[in-house]
């Protein structure tokens, strides 16, 4: 049985290092806003070094998804490309400035893998334990393509329903994608 429902996010991005940043904040405020602070830099960082390789790696394009999503006691952050390549997991030197992105997402995650998706793709993701004592909030799933988006309600002490407001709206400019639905909810 299925005691709290699931809370999904997703952003649609190229993977350029300005849009990486912008990313790492979009998945910060979701989380903060998901009572799940503890899980932040652990996420921000993994997403991070995702990104990065999509960025230095993938082809034909740097089209990417991250997809956040949280299901009872677990944070999972996936990153889906357009490369069906798989990564090569291979042992880099303690001073190594570069190829040690997959190792720092194991160190950091409860566990990682790599799904191909047929001949279009691959989808890289972590898992994160999330704290059990995280407030129940119901929350409507938003993608995001061009501007950040978030929404949710809670219930307030007599029943009634309750916006929350997340952050201010982060700008994401991707040319030729318009938001699936937009509303910062406040």
């Amino acid at each position: 049985m299925i005691s709290e429902p699931s809370r999904h996010c997703t952003v649609e991005l190229q993977a350029l290092p300005s849009r990486i940043g912008q990313v790492r904040r979009i998945i910060s405020a979701q989380l903060r806003h998901w009572h799940l602070d503890a899980l932040i830099d652990e996420a921000a960082l993994g997403v991070t070094e995702l990104l990065t390789n999509v960025h230095r790696h993938a082809q034909p394009d740097k089209t990417c998804t991250v997809e956040i999503e949280l299901l009872l006691d677990r944070l999972t952050v996936s990153v889906y490309d357009h490369d069906p390549r798989l990564p090569e997991v291979r042992a880099a030197e303690a001073s190594a400035t570069c190829g040690r992105g997959l190792a720092m997402v194991a160190a950091v995650s409860e566990s990682w893998g790599v799904r191909p998706r047929g001949t279009t793709g691959k989808v890289v993701w972590f898992t994160l334990p999330a704290p059990t004592d995280s407030p129940v909030v119901a929350l409507s799933s938003y993608s995001v393509h061009g501007a950040s988006v978030y929404g949710a309600v809670t219930t307030g002490p007599f029943g009634d329903v309750v916006p929350i407001a997340l952050v201010e709206p982060v700008a994401v400019d991707l040319p030729g994608h318009a938001p699936a639905r937009s509303a910062v909810v406040g």
